[in-house]
């Protein structure tokens, strides 16, 4: 059985697949800089016979083509960049480079996708059609290694039918997956906000025009546009994460800065939301003597698992790792620029659990202590592979 042979070769392949994982985490590089992290995987494939195409400037485009007759294509994806994070952990394999880590698991799905590639590799005569392998950079920042790639005509020549891709996640235990169905992750839109007054000495508050105070109006007031003028049963989340006033305890100063997101999962609210709290937070500089310069810089779309490919995928997990191990996935407010395929081509995003408590592995992404329980890497590649092989026929 076909199912067999992956888990074979998934077994033959997973001391190399640690040993990928490892080499990413130790030498991690941030969006838009994965050049050493492109030369390796390019190596890799060049060891394996496995032609590519360079895109957006580190990614890389690898095609394995199937020996038996089929039309059909499918892009498996995975992520490259790491985190402006400083590692925490004491590990034979940690960061390399101070200041930044793999705290968002991109070193587990790029080794992961060298390892399916292997499998697939060793089983050209299995299948039909071709699988289209995506090392893509800069997922973690604007505008999203996506978004550029798909530009660069990343989903055409051969156009895929389909795309999949994978997310760690410690809440999930390692040996588990999860799915879901539909509109899965959010939107999400940077809020960068200046709001400008009239600085001065704090005893003396009525010869100044008080930006702090302005703000805090503007930060409170801006949560009724998520309270009362969106429909309750659409999941929205205003969140401010930066105040930068640069007064002192006995100076007013003249502006106050602030950064927060908006995230949703629907397009018309997400640009009605937009436009209310632009006007709103205006409004309330103008009323109280101030202004405001409101700049909205668009982030990446929602994110949805068409319900026939995600039916198939799971159907595949079900098979290769029991029932007891597929999990059904809560909608999640994050942003991924995965999303942008998703918007284009049939898509299935997945959870891939490497949670566990014994091994320390539970800690959340874009945290200094995160790592992962590596016999996760024995699902990761041989499922992604069984997907691939099922879902073109084999």
């Amino acid at each position: 059985m076909i199912k067999d042979k992956i888990q074979a070769l998934s077994g033959n392949i997973f001391e190399q697949v640690v040993g990928y994982r490892q080499h990413l985490h130790a030498n991690p590089e941030l969006s838009f800089k994965e050049f050493q992290t492109s030369a390796f995987i390019k190596g890799i494939l060049t060891d394996w016979g496995i032609p590519f195409t360079e895109m957006a400037n580190t990614g890389v485009v690898g095609l394995i083509t199937g020996e038996l007759p089929s039309d059909k294509v499918i892009a498996l994806r995975a992520d490259m960049d790491a985190l402006p994070i400083l590692e925490a952990n004491d590990k034979p394999y940690t960061s390399k480079n101070p200041g930044v880590m793999h705290a968002c698991g991109h070193d587990v799905h790029s080794s992961s996708l060298l390892g399916t590639a292997y499998i697939l590799n060793n089983l050209k005569a299995e299948f039909g059609g071709v699988v289209k392998l995506i090392f893509q950079p800069a997922e973690e920042i604007l505008p999203g290694g996506a978004s550029i790639m798909i530009k660069e005509g990343v989903l055409e020549n051969p156009k895929p039918q389909q795309i999949i891709g994978q997310h760690v996640m410690p809440l999930i235990e390692s040996g588990k997956v999860g799915f879901r169905s539909g509109i899965y992750m959010a939107s999400t839109d940077e809020l960068y906000v200046t709001v400008r007054g009239k600085g001065g000495h704090g005893a003396q508050p009525h010869q100044n025009i008080d930006p702090v105070l302005i703000t805090s109006h503007i930060i409170v007031a801006l949560q009724q546009i998520v309270s009362r003028n969106a429909d309750p049963r659409l999941p929205s989340v205003l969140s401010f994460g930066k105040v930068i006033a640069n007064g002192a305890t006995n100076i007013i100063p003249n502006e106050v800065k602030l950064e927060g997101t908006f995230r949703t999962l629907n397009e018309e609210w997400r640009k009605e939301a937009k436009r209310l709290m632009k006007k709103m937070a205006e409004g309330i500089a103008e009323s109280m003597g101030g202004s405001c310069e409101f700049n909205i810089m668009d982030g990446y779309p929602y994110l949805i698992n068409e319900e026939q490919v995600t039916a198939n995928a799971r159907a595949c997990a079900e098979d290769y790792l029991g029932k007891e191990n597929v999990l059904d996935l809560d909608i999640w407010m994050a942003a991924e620029d995965f999303a942008y395929y998703s918007q284009i081509t049939d898509a299935c995003f997945y959870r891939l659990g490497t949670g566990n408590k014994a091994k320390d592995t539970y800690y959340s992404v874009h945290t200094p202590n995160f790592d992962i329980d590596e016999d996760a890497l024995k699902v990761s590649t041989g499922l992604m592979a069984y997907m691939a092989v099922k879902q073109l026929g084999n």
